[in-house]
């Protein structure tokens, strides 16, 4: 599955070219996320698919590179005509990498 690295989403998401999705329960997205990520558990994204911009690529990330909720997030959304890679990673990666961290509840 084609990945994206994160400096190219810092890189692409700054500019507006990506739409970050992190597809982790709510509560570990209240517990810290890739600043302007949309929080979608992957149990509500089919339902929620619509509150997704149809113009951007979509970044998906979760737990780690062993958690399946990217890839099957990347997956559903290439399967509804998508454009959707999974980060290169995960949280736990993109904090140990010292990457800004945004802290809170879904808007």
């Amino acid at each position: 599955m084609e990945q994206i690295t994160p400096d190219e989403l810092l890189r692409r998401a700054s500019a507006g070219q990506v739409t970050v999705l992190d597809v982790r329960p709510a509560a570990e997205y209240a517990a810290g996320h890739i600043p302007g990520a949309i929080s979608i558990p992957i149990t509500q994204l089919r339902e929620r698919l619509a509150e997704l911009p149809p113009e951007t690529e979509i970044a998906a990330y979760c737990r780690g590179p062993y958690c399946v909720f990217a890839h099957d997030a990347v997956r559903l959304l290439r399967a509804r005509g998508r454009a959707a890679r999974r980060l290169d990673g995960g949280m736990p990666e993109w904090r140990l990498a010292g990457l800004p961290v945004s802290f809170g509840d879904a808007a």
